[in-house]
């Protein structure tokens, strides 16, 4: 059945979807990311510097899902140009947690996951350059997963960083992910037969946390060991210099000839990796395998790490650029080492808190996150 309206929580419109479709079907209802071509419908990437022409043609993924059976029911808000964290959008309003519509939902992919949390769907498309994906998720209380880097192509998707863009899923559940995942890489997952993975920590990562993400820290990383891995001080910039440089080259045009456009916090980004020499650059760009190299190295042994996906539980509407690291500390390194990752909610009541379960292999991270999920219930 085609939706009508955006979800409310208390009257309050929570501003998950930009523009709605009138497909029906009998397969899953699948909300798109607003940056992801759906033929017949306009693809505005949470900006307004786009044509307003419907997409002549469906991306590939969506593609994939058209051969599966599955039933676009609209594109959802998202960080303008997926180039930021709280989804806060001053084209198409903010995407309001459901848990508290005071708070964001997290970006960039934040109206999948308002659309998931709520019902909406039975699961959502969203795309993860530094954390897209997974920091919705844990702020709305979610399952997400961004695979390993390529495992998705990404034709006909607005870029951000076409080094680290990566599609994947959002839904109520790791095995609802898992299935989503399948649908969009023709990948196969099966989650049978679950054994108790062998889990780690990365030491001296996990610090200066919020209390609430403290506490639910404390109760799931008791007893998991911790192990020496690559440096976050490390893999954070690397990554983060590629973005900035990557998405600067892309807005470049635009950013000069229609400034007034574009949202100011993303501008302000925008002029910032224009100044980025090219030789930093260059040599974020070749560091970058050298640490996924060295991530693999540190990984040998063990299934999966894990550790929160955010420092913070949803901050308020109106906070400030703070935020930013705090959301994006612990997500940005693995889209640096091109890991897999999934996210499920913390055993925790009160705000969400997302836990990152990190692997090697696609296989590994959703069969190490559904074990974790059915135990923690």
């Amino acid at each position: 059945m085609a939706l009508d309206s955006n979800p409310t929580i208390g009257g309050v419109e929570l501003n998950a979807f930009i523009s709605l479709s009138e497909e029906e079907g009998s397969g899953d209802r699948v909300a798109v990311k607003d940056l992801i071509d759906v033929r017949g419908m306009v693809t505005t990437a949470g900006g307004t510097i786009l044509p307003s022409i419907p997409a002549a043609d469906d991306a590939p993924v969506i593609k994939r899902l058209r051969k599966a059976g599955c039933v676009v029911v609209g594109k959802t808000n998202l960080h303008e140009f997926a180039y930021g964290v709280t989804n806060v959008n001053p084209h198409y309003g903010t995407a309001l947690n459901p848990h508290d519509p005071g708070r964001v939902a997290g970006g960039s992919s934040g109206g999948s996951a308002v659309a998931v949390a709520t019902g909406m769907c039975d699961w959502a498309i969203g795309s993860d350059t530094g954390g897209s994906i997974r920091i919705p998720a844990s702020l709305c209380g979610v399952a997400g997963f961004k695979p390993a880097y390529g495992s998705i192509e990404v034709g006909g998707v607005i870029p951000l960083s076409w080094s680290l863009d990566t599609l994947g899923p959002l839904a109520p559940d790791i095995a609802t992910a898992a299935r989503a995942y399948s649908v969009m890489s023709g990948e196969t997952i099966d989650l049978d037969d679950l054994a108790q993975p062998r889990l780690a920590q990365p030491a001296g990562w996990v610090t200066d946390l919020d209390e609430a993400t403290g506490r639910a820290w404390e109760l799931v990383s008791k007893g998991v060991p911790r192990i020496e891995f690559v440096d976050r001080d490390r893999l954070f910039p690397a990554g983060l210099t590629i973005l900035q440089a990557e998405a600067a080259a892309y807005h470049r045009a635009w950013a000069k000839e229609y400034p007034e456009k574009y949202g100011a916090d993303v501008l302000r980004l925008i002029r910032y990796g224009l100044e980025i020499p090219a030789v930093d650059y260059i040599e974020a760009l070749r560091e970058r395998p050298r640490l996924q190299d060295a991530a693999e190295l540190a990984m040998e042994g063990i299934d999966a790490l894990i550790l929160p996906a955010t420092a913070i539980v949803a901050p308020p509407v109106d906070a400030g650029p703070e935020v930013r690291e705090q959301l994006s500390r612990f997500t940005r390194p693995f889209n640096t080492t091109y890991q897999p990752v999934a996210v499920i909610p913390a055993p925790v009541q009160g705000l969400p808190v997302g836990i990152q379960v990190v692997g090697r292999t696609n296989l590994e991270t959703l069969r190490a996150a559904a074990w974790l999920e059915r135990s923690w219930k």
